[in-house]
């Protein structure tokens, strides 16, 4: 494992220090692509990762860009590696007609990262961004720093303020 910002994704890296942020980036030799992937090499519970899940709301009328994409506009979910989004929950909040996964192809256009490395900011483009409340259930929480080998660690309000989003109860309830 190394850490320093080089390892970052230059995207990300660059965000980083417009945001004025200090964080130590960790790099590992295998992939952290997955939830269980990254917490089983950083050492820390599988909800302490933050997935960022790039979804679409399909005629929301909330939403900007939406004819562009024929109906439809990307939204980022933050969630913690243990849980599942509930879409219909996203759909609610969003006063969508319905919220469908994005295609790798999408994920990337939007964020300019690949599945498995996408941070929860620094984005390519401005995405609204649904937070789920549990994330603030923890002290630091871990997130991609824009490449599947990288990390980063930050108290969670303080990520969810940089990512711009909302908190929400977006979960999937256990029964």
């Amino acid at each position: 494992m190394t850490t320093s910002h080089a390892d970052a994704h230059p995207q990300f890296a660059a965000a980083l220090k417009e945001l004025g942020l200090d964080v130590e980036i960790r790099r590992f030799p295998d992939e952290t692509r997955t939830a269980q992937q990254a917490a089983d090499a950083i050492g820390c519970a599988v909800s302490e990762i933050v997935k960022s899940l790039v979804f679409v709301a399909w005629e929301s009328p909330l939403l900007e860009r939406s004819r562009e994409l024929g109906g439809g506009v990307p939204v980022l979910v933050l969630m913690d590696g243990a849980s599942r989004v509930d879409l219909e929950r996203v759909r609610a909040e969003l006063g969508a007609a319905e919220v469908t996964r994005a295609d790798a192809r999408l994920v990337r256009e939007t964020t300019g990262y690949a599945i498995g490395g996408v941070p929860p900011f620094g984005h390519r483009t401005r995405t609204r961004v649904l937070a789920d409340r549990g994330l603030l259930d923890h002290a630091v929480v871990w997130a991609a720093a824009g490449t599947p080998h990288t990390v980063f660690a930050l108290d969670p309000g303080t990520l969810i303020a940089h990512a711009g989003g909302t908190p929400v109860d977006v979960r999937e309830r256990t029964a």
